[in-house]
């Protein structure tokens, strides 16, 4: 069995890089955590998985009524593409439900009778085909405020500086306030999203833009989460920050169309994504963000078998996604959970974790120097809380990389991952308690150390002593 031990001094001579603790604040549309729930694309993309699973309103209900009993706060509900009609909207061009598919007011109520909360999926731009509709509202035809771009998506691009932009905007999310809607997910966001065969703008961070304004203005409290793979350059961070409340780091996780949900190697690229997102944020100017990362949907409930990845690695990403503070967003299908997929979804101390991590996630420390690089043995710190001394560390050792961590290194089979308070950035001694085996080490003080197969991690919640 893996050892976990304590390190009872200091083994390096380095001066490790002061830590800078990084604070996510109120996002812009007023939220203080990362979303729970469930969202239906994987098991959409990976149809031999959940057979009997047909993307309509009594396939949507049955899972969602899962997520009722699984609670832990997991409480959204969020449709993925394929709800809405294709190539049209209603008489205002407004985006409107499938009526072969769905009738949206009737799922919110049903949902929002169970505690649950519900989102849905859009694409910038209006249906081309209604462009001879005039806004709600207004005298203004959807023509009128094209920008005479087809994205490739039956949707025509908007001109962001015309008149009755602002107003469909405005239109669409009205419409789904009255529906109940209390999630949207935006995609193909540029500059960031591939063209994934599309014809995308080089910039449509208008629509970001116009769906915060819309949000505010439908006077409902709505989350705005954009993707995918989004430009995190100073130009372009600032505008996700301002007007979106998560936003997507990395590209979709799930094989589509496979026996599995996810691959290691793309778990490992999604986490180098979000150590690139965090580490961007520590060697900038500010120690606050307003924005929580998206790391892609949690593909961690069902049994190793269906979920493609070990169960020693299945803990490893739950330990990621709660530590990061990204959007706690199920893939799995909720009617085929496993013990440990139940488990890990629900822990009480590990939830206690994400909740801390949702005001200081955690960023990584290079174990022996305290850096910021991607590293096979790895150790990431969360906080510490400047007025408990709460701070939350990880441990991992990753594997050889297969192609996408960003270490580039190979170190096979189980090894010793070591990470002293100096390398973390901590000072003093702490009570220790190792989260996922429910293990109280005790005052511990010069770091932790772990004896770590690959993909195998610790989760640590630290306290002065």
């Amino acid at each position: 069995m893996p050892r976990t031990s304590v390190s009872s001094q200091c083994r390096t001579c380095h001066a490790a890089t002061p830590l800078k603790v990084i604070r996510t604040e109120l996002t812009p549309n007023g939220f203080t955590s990362p979303p729970r729930g469930w969202n239906s694309f994987p098991i959409q993309a990976n149809p031999s998985i959940t057979a009997s699973f047909s993307f309509d309103q009594a396939g949507v209900i049955t899972q969602c009524d899962e997520l009722a009993v699984l609670g832990a706060g997991y409480e959204y509900c969020s449709l993925d593409s394929g709800w809405s009609v294709g190539d049209h909207g209603d008489d205002y061009g407004r985006i409107t439900d499938d009526p072969d598919k769905f009738d949206l007011p009737a799922l919110a109520d049903h949902l929002h009778s169970k505690g649950l909360k519900v989102g849905v999926y859009v694409l910038p731009g209006a249906f081309c085909n209604d462009a001879d509709k005039t806004i709600e509202g207004t005298s203004i035809k959807i023509n009128d405020t094209m920008s005479g771009n087809n994205n490739g998506f039956a949707r025509c691009d908007f001109d962001f500086a015309k008149d009755g932009v602002q107003q469909w905007h405005n239109s669409v999310v009205k419409l789904f306030a009255e529906w109940g809607v209390d999630l949207i997910k935006l995609d193909y966001i540029t500059p960031g999203s591939p063209d994934n065969g599309g014809n995308l703008p080089a910039d449509n961070s208008g629509s970001v833009i116009a769906f915060h304004k819309a949000i505010q203005n439908s006077g409902r409290e709505i989350r705005l989460d954009i993707s995918w793979k989004l430009d995190r350059s100073s130009e372009y961070f600032p505008i996700w920050a301002s007007n979106a409340d998560s936003m997507r780091t990395d590209q979709d996780v799930n094989e589509s169309g496979s026996s599995i949900f996810v691959k290691w190697v793309t778990v490992q690229r999604a986490i180098d994504n979000y150590r690139d997102f965090i580490a961007s944020v520590v060697k900038g100017d500010s120690d606050t963000l307003t924005i929580y990362p998206d790391m892609d949907n949690l593909l961690i409930g069902n049994a190793a078998s269906i979920s493609g990845v070990s169960d020693v690695q299945r803990q490893t990403i739950a330990t990621h996604w709660f530590g990061a503070a990204a959007n706690l967003i199920v893939g799995s299908d909720l009617t085929n959970l496993d013990y440990l997929g139940r488990k890990l979804l629900t822990d009480p101390d590990a939830l206690g974790v994400a909740a801390f991590a949702a005001k200081f996630p955690m960023q990584p420390r290079n174990p022996g120097t305290g850096g910021l690089d991607a590293k096979q043995l790895q150790a990431w710190v969360g906080g510490p809380d400047a007025s408990t001394g709460e701070a939350v560390v990880v441990l991992v050792n990753y594997g050889p990389d297969q192609g996408q961590g960003g270490f580039g290194t190979s170190d096979s089979g189980t090894q010793n991952v070591t990470a002293s308070y100096e390398d973390l950035g901590l000072t003093g001694t702490y009570n220790v308690r190792n989260v996922w085996q429910k293990e109280d080490l005790g005052s511990v003080s010069g770091g932790l150390s772990a004896i770590l197969d690959e993909g195998e991690s610790r989760l640590f919640s630290l306290m002065p002593a």
